[in-house]
This record gives C-alpha cells, sequence and structure tokens, in this order.
C-alpha cells in the first residue's frame, strides 16, 4: 500500500515541529524527558532577575527561573516561578536567594536547602531571601564617608570665611609687622649665640678654674661634714638656749629702764631736779663755778701758808 504523498508531507512536519519544540524547550533549559518541579517565591525587589536566568543549589545548576509578575493580590510584591529538573530533595523551610555570583554577573537564584524534614512539594512557595547588589553595598559604604564629607566641607567653608573675616588688611599688616619682629628676636638672639660662644671661647680657662675650686669646695664640705654637723648642732642647742633664756621679759625690762631713761632726760630738759637745775639754770653754773674757784683759793691759801689755819703746840 503506497502512503499518500499529503501523509509523508504531514507526519514530517508533525515531527518536525515536535523536534523544533523540544529544541527551543532544550535551550530554554526546559526539558521535557526529564522529572521537573515548579517552586515560587515573593520578592519586594528582584535585583533585575528576568527569566530564564539559572537557579542553583550549592554551586551546581538544577534549572533556571521561568516567569516573573506581581501579585495580584499585593501589587507590592514580586512572584518568582522557580523551574527546577531533577528529583534533588528540597526541604519546606528552604530559602531561594537572589544573588550576585561575580561584579558584572546577571541575577542568579540559589536555593539555600533547610532542615526540615518536609520535602516541599511542585507548587510550593519556598522562603526568599535577597542579597544586596554591589551598588547597593558600594552606596552603603560610601554614605558614612559621604556625609563625612559633606561635613568637612561644610566645616571648611566656615573656616574660610572666619579666616577671611580675621585676616583683614589690618590683621595682615600686624601679621607682617609680628614676623618682623620674630625675624630680629632670631637675629638677637642668634648674635647673642656667637657672644656667649666668644665669651666661653675666652674664659675656657676661668671657667676651668671655678668648676675646680667648686669641686674643692664640694670636696672640703664632704671632708668636713661632721664638723658642720658639730657647728649646726651646737646652733641648735644654742637656739634651745635662747628659747629657755626669758628673752621677752628681759626685753621688756630693758623697753621699761629705756622708758625711764627717756623720763629722766625729759625732766632734766625742763630743769626740775638737782641736775636739771645745773644744766639749765646759768645762775646757779655760776654760783657753783664761784664756790668752786674760792674752794680752790681756799686750799691753795692753805697749802701755802698752813701755820695760818693749823696751830701746833710742843709741850
Amino acid at each position: 500500500m503506497k502512503i499518500r504523498k499529503e501523509i509523508k508531507v504531514g507526519v514530517i512536519f508533525v515531527v518536525a515541529t515536535a523536534i523544533l519544540i523540544w529544541g527551543l524547550m532544550f535551550l530554554k533549559g526546559l526539558e521535557l524527558l526529564k522529572t521537573s518541579r515548579t517552586f515560587y517565591a515573593v520578592y519586594d525587589q528582584v535585583n533585575g532577575l528576568v527569566s530564564a536566568n539559572p537557579i542553583s543549589i550549592k554551586g551546581l545548576k538544577v534549572g533556571q527561573v521561568k516567569k516573573l509578575y506581581f501579585d495580584p493580590n499585593n501589587p507590592t510584591k514580586i512572584i518568582v516561578e522557580l523551574y527546577v529538573l531533577g528529583d534533588y530533595p528540597i526541604a519546606k523551610n528552604s530559602s531561594a536567594r537572589i544573588f550576585s555570583s561575580s561584579l558584572l554577573g546577571s541575577p542568579e537564584v540559589e536555593i539555600i536547602p533547610g532542615n526540615s524534614t518536609e520535602m516541599a512539594a511542585s507548587g510550593d512557595t519556598l522562603l526568599s531571601q535577597t542579597e544586596a547588589t554591589l551598588g547597593q553595598e558600594v552606596n552603603k559604604q560610601l554614605l558614612p564617608l559621604k556625609i563625612k564629607a559633606e561635613n568637612l566641607i561644610s566645616s571648611i567653608d566656615s573656616i574660610a570665611i572666619i579666616v577671611q573675616q580675621v585676616l583683614n588688611k589690618n590683621t595682615r599688616d600686624n601679621l607682617v609687622e609680628a614676623v618682623e619682629h620674630v625675624k630680629q628676636s632670631l637675629e638677637n638672639i642668634a648674635h647673642t649665640t656667637r657672644n656667649l660662644d666668644t665669651l666661653m671661647t675666652s674664659q675656657r680657662n676661668n671657667l676651668a678654674k671655678i668648676i675646680n675650686n667648686v669641686e674643692s669646695i664640694s670636696s672640703n664640705l664632704k671632708q668636713n661634714n661632721e664638723k658642720i654637723t658639730n657647728i649646726i648642732s651646737n646652733f641648735s642647742n644654742l637656739s634651745d638656749s635662747l628659747a629657755k633664756a626669758r628673752i621677752p621679759s628681759t626685753i621688756a625690762q630693758v623697753n621699761k629702764a629705756i622708758t625711764d631713761l627717756d623720763l629722766m632726760l625729759l625732766k632734766i630738759n625742763k630743769g626740775e631736779g638737782s641736775v636739771g637745775q645745773l644744766l639749765n639754770n646759768d645762775q646757779l653754773y655760776k654760783e657753783v663755778e664761784k664756790a668752786a674757784r674760792d674752794l680752790n683759793l681756799l686750799l691753795e691759801d692753805i697749802k701755802a701758808n698752813p701755820s695760818k689755819y693749823i696751830k701746833v703746840s710742843v709741850f
């Protein structure tokens, strides 16, 4: 029996179509002849994840992302369908983490196995995790530096304004004058240093003699340390004796005697008493002088003519 030409063409077309569909599915990673499961994960953001991005478990590729769409019940969430080939056991509390395998690589999904004894079935929703992108990490690290840089720039602007206000013309002139004074002071110090150096050079022998004398004095003090100690002890004993000598009462008595002497001299100056009359009364002084002169004449006459005044009888 001959097969009609139309049937042959139809069979070839069906086979070609099947091969084309299988090839397309194979290229997409959807193999029809292997066991496959579909899991779901819900994310707040997917960091650029698209369909056909690979899915791995412990670094081994096990499938690919099938579809992404917004949750019709909650538009702020994104549902991702995970197409997993093979029958690798996946615990019910496993997580689907979105991450980037390299700096410039596209996002991938890694299924992190959980520790539950209950296994997830096709159609279950896994836990979701999202790893920060490189840009987010860089921004996170650079944000404190950015804030510090902005604060630093603000501080520098403030300092610049303050410096501009402080360093006016008068201040600049004062600074120039101060620098000139400092320069003159340094020149004076240098001149003084040269003079000191010259003096030290010329008086080196004298300084050596002075140092030798000081050493000799210190040596003598060391050798006479015991004598010096005795002298200090004697001074200490003397001070103790003076402390016990009732010096305050003696000084009080001396002060009283000086006061009495001042009083007596005051009375003499006023002419009170015999001494005062003698010193202040000229008439009395003249009479005393006359009496002394007469007495002197009498004594001379007695010495010259003793017989006139003394009679001697002899038996």
